[in-house]
Formats: C-alpha cells, sequence, structure tokens
C-alpha cells in the first residue's frame, strides 16, 4: 500500500524525533545509516519533507536537520500525504482505476476494511508515539 519512499520517510522522522531531545540537529549520513537507506534517498526524501513543513532544516558546518515538539507531535498522515498524497487510501487494492462498491474488483470487499484501518492508524497515531518505542529499545528502523 505504501511505498517505499513513504515508509522511508516515515522511519527518517521517526528517527529525527527520537533525536529531538539532544538539541542539535541531524546529518544525512547519519539519518541514513540508523534507518538503512541511501544518503541519495533519504536526501531527497528529506528535502520534500522540509518543503511540506514537516521536518526542518539548517545549512552549514553545524547543520542538519531537526523536529520541533510540535512536529513531533503531527500524525503520521502528513508524512504519507505529503510523499503518496492524499489518495492513497482510496486506491484499489489490484490498482484498477474505477474500483467502487457497486463496480468492484475480486478483492474489493476484502480490501476496503483494511485500507480504512491503515488510514485511521495513520490519522491517529501521532510520530511521537512511534518514537517512544524506539528510544526504549521496543521497536527498531533498520534490520
Amino acid at each position: 500500500m505504501l511505498s517505499k519512499m513513504c515508509k522511508t520517510a516515515i522511519k527518517a522522522v521517526i528517527f529525527l524525533c527520537s533525536q529531538s531531545d539532544k538539541d542539535e540537529n541531524v546529518g544525512l549520513k547519519q539519518i541514513a545509516e540508523a534507518i538503512s537507506s541511501s544518503e541519495h534517498t533519504v536526501g531527497k526524501i528529506l528535502q520534500s519533507l522540509v518543503k511540506e513543513g514537516i521536518i526542518n532544516s539548517v545549512k552549514g558546518p553545524s547543520g542538519g536537520f531537526y523536529l520541533t515538539k510540535e512536529q513531533g507531535c503531527q500524525p503520521l498522515i502528513r508524512i504519507v500525504e505529503a510523499i503518496d498524497g492524499r489518495d492513497i487510501f482510496k486506491e484499489c487494492g489490484l490498482g484498477l482505476p474505477k474500483c467502487l462498491s457497486s463496480h468492484p474488483c475480486p478483492i474489493h470487499h476484502l480490501y476496503e476494511p483494511i485500507r480504512s484501518g491503515m488510514e485511521k492508524v495513520f490519522k491517529e497515531k501521532k510520530v511521537c508515539d512511534l518514537c517512544h518505542s524506539v528510544n526504549i529499545g521496543e521497536a527498531y528502523l533498520a534490520g
């Protein structure tokens, strides 16, 4: 359902949130290593997130990326919308352009409740909700 770019964006923002209490900016290389992704990919994603106001960046020798407390309290849906768009939770499970309840694909009635449940999770869960489990070692951002 979510693109690889979107999953990487979510991991990067959760990692930034986990570092936010250290009062220093986090470099691109550190973020990429922490989430096991390429610097090039993470760099492109972070630029998009800065443009959308989801994270912040500072240029220069002590530059990098950071989150404010308010940004840490934003719902995950903001990241999803910034990377995959607003319609991700309305798309057909098989990718058909005209899949409706009145004209369903073969998995429509199975996929619809799952898609709705995922949308609910992304609307209700905040970045900081997921950051806590990473900070205490109950969850991980890389394999």
